[in-house]
């Protein structure tokens, strides 16, 4: 009498099913296993290109030098550049006191200063004549990435009697130009830090340049109210 029962067959493919998985699974794992390989090599030539495009970045840093130096000889030229250069860029101009922009009519320079080593960090340099506020010529903003918690330093401002008040802003709790450059906050959460660096610094002349933005607000305002007024006219001249 044959063994081929119902019992026997089903034994048998059972043991098919469990072979198919088994093959399925062991197929899964080696396919996971060079795609980990795979996407290792892929992280090493990023990491690689990563210093490479560093590298381009440090060079075209040093290049750029005679040129910077060149632009900052004609903006000293020419009178108010960089207190119109902030008031016409939108973000600085909303933390710009009225007081602070009276101050900034005395900063001749802007600079930017790299380290050598870029991720490290860098240096934002503001240069004043003298003036009735502070007794420095140069207020430097240090960002430092490489220390165990990423900090910033600001040079100790000597501040003239009575002018100290920039500091703090005017007791208010909104920031200001002035509380921002003597607060040393961590560099990752320093947004204008980051509009000075990578959005006025490589071309403040287009914010030079620019329209007021207080005059545009004004102008829209101005708008805003003729408009107004020729409704009422309108509607008064359907009225009669």
């Amino acid at each position: 009498m044959s063994d081929d029962g119902p019992a026997s067959k089903r034994s048998k493919n059972d043991e098919s099913a469990q072979g198919a998985a088994q093959d399925c699974l062991t197929e899964s794992q080696k396919a996971l296993e060079d795609l980990d390989k795979v996407q290792t090599e892929l992280d090493t030539l990023n990491e690689t290109a990563s210093d490479e495009i560093l590298k381009v970045e440090q060079k075209y840093n040093q290049m750029r030098k005679p040129f910077f130096e060149k632009r900052t000889h004609f903006i000293k030229q020419i009178p108010n550049f960089w207190v119109t250069v902030f008031i016409n860029h939108p973000q600085i101009s909303n933390i710009l006191e009225e007081e602070e922009e009276e101050c900034l009519h005395y900063l001749t320079k802007v600079e930017i200063e790299e380290n050598e080593d870029i991720k490290a960090g860098y240096k934002l340099k503001f240069s004043f004549d003298p003036n009735p506020f502070f007794e420095n010529s140069e207020i430097v903003k240090e960002f430092n990435w490489t220390a165990a918690e990423p900090n910033s330093v600001t040079t100790e401002i000597k501040w003239k009697q009575g002018k100290n008040k920039l500091a703090n802003g005017t007791g208010s709790e909104e920031q200001t130009f002035f509380k921002w450059l003597c607060q040393n906050i961590e560099p990752v959460s320093d947004e204008i830090a980051e509009v000075i660096k990578d959005d006025i610094w490589p071309n403040p002349l287009q914010y030079f340049l620019a329209p007021d933005v207080e005059a545009l607000d004004d102008e829209e305002n101005e708008d805003d109210d003729d408009g107004g007024d020729e409704e009422e006219e309108e509607k008064e001249a359907e009225g009669q």
